[in-house]
């Protein structure tokens, strides 16, 4: 395996390509294959981009409720219906 010396200077950012290594191996391991290797689809990538996004908006919406920032938020017509 190749390693690429990279001089980064800003912690913020040396933590993050650590954290997207980890989850490379991660998935390697789990998957037995890496992104670049995979055989799935495009529409295969566009649903795990998709699942991936509304696991994020459901975290942020934790969070807000965590805050209380939805409290604040709601409008007036929001009546929580679907």
């Amino acid at each position: 395996m190749n390693h690429t010396v990279i001089d980064i200077k800003d912690p913020i950012i040396k933590s993050v390509i650590h954290k997207i290594a980890s989850r490379s191996n991660v998935g390697v391991a789990k998957y037995g294959t890496t992104l670049a290797d995979s055989k799935e689809g495009q529409v295969a990538f566009l649903t795990h981009l998709q699942e991936e996004l509304m696991d994020a908006i459901n975290y942020i919406e934790k969070l807000k409720e965590f805050y209380g920032v939805l409290s604040e938020n709601k409008s007036d017509s929001d009546t929580g219906a679907i």
